[in-house]
């Protein structure tokens, strides 16, 4: 298996210790770090960044070549949307809507997920493509999971602020491809200097240097 399918999986299985954490039940009818979204939402929306795969691996591809992880960002309509935006809406109640049937559910069913997926990402070809169809375009499956491996570090963060337990380290295997990314996307954004100051010199650095 190559390294971000490894990665992924490293940090879907955090994830699920993290969904798992008593802190999380106790939290799920309480509002969460991330402006209307509560904690049973915002775990959800964790919990989904599995799902997803699992959706996105069972879909036809249709023919044609994928676009790269910076198009795919560029084309990306959630970025940049308000809070109040139909597709941030959309987003939490696809949350809350996972994460109904409770804590132990959610645990469980996001287990059982990252146990499935184990094997099937280890079956799939290097070349993989998938499918999607909110976009629509496809990328390949790779490129797919370093979308959901920075999904899955940053939620993880706000999850964990959320019901004030430590934000759990990821290794540097797992945590690396999701800095590349991030910085990538903040390079596109503001500028190389921008991002340079930012990282190494913040006498003359800018007060906001966010990927998206």
């Amino acid at each position: 298996m190559g390294p971000i399918r490894t990665a992924y999986l490293t940090a879907a299985r955090s994830a699920v210790r993290l969904l798992g954490d008593p802190a999380v039940a106790r939290s799920w009818n309480s509002p969460s770090a991330l402006a209307e979204f509560g904690v049973a939402g915002l775990a959800g929306h964790l919990a989904s960044q599995v799902f997803q795969v699992e959706a996105v691996l069972a879909e036809p591809v249709p023919p044609g070549d994928p676009i790269d992880l910076l198009d795919h960002y560029a084309r990306g309509v959630w970025i940049g949307a308000g809070v109040d935006a139909e597709v941030n809406v959309g987003i939490r109640r696809v949350g809350e809507k996972i994460a109904e049937d409770g804590p132990d559910d959610l645990t469980a069913r996001t287990a059982e997920a990252v146990r499935r997926l184990t094997e099937a990402l280890a079956a799939e070809p290097a070349q993989r493509m998938v499918h999607l169809a909110r976009g629509p375009w496809s990328l390949t499956l790779d490129d797919f999971l370093t979308t959901r491996l920075m999904e899955i570090a940053v939620h993880s963060d706000d999850l964990a602020v959320s019901v004030e337990v430590p934000t759990p380290d990821l290794p540097a295997e797992a945590i690396d491809p999701v800095v590349s990314l991030l910085a990538r996307l903040a390079v596109r954004r503001h500028g190389q200097p921008a991002v340079l100051r930012a990282l190494a010199r913040a006498e003359r650095a800018p007060a906001d240097v966010t990927a998206f």
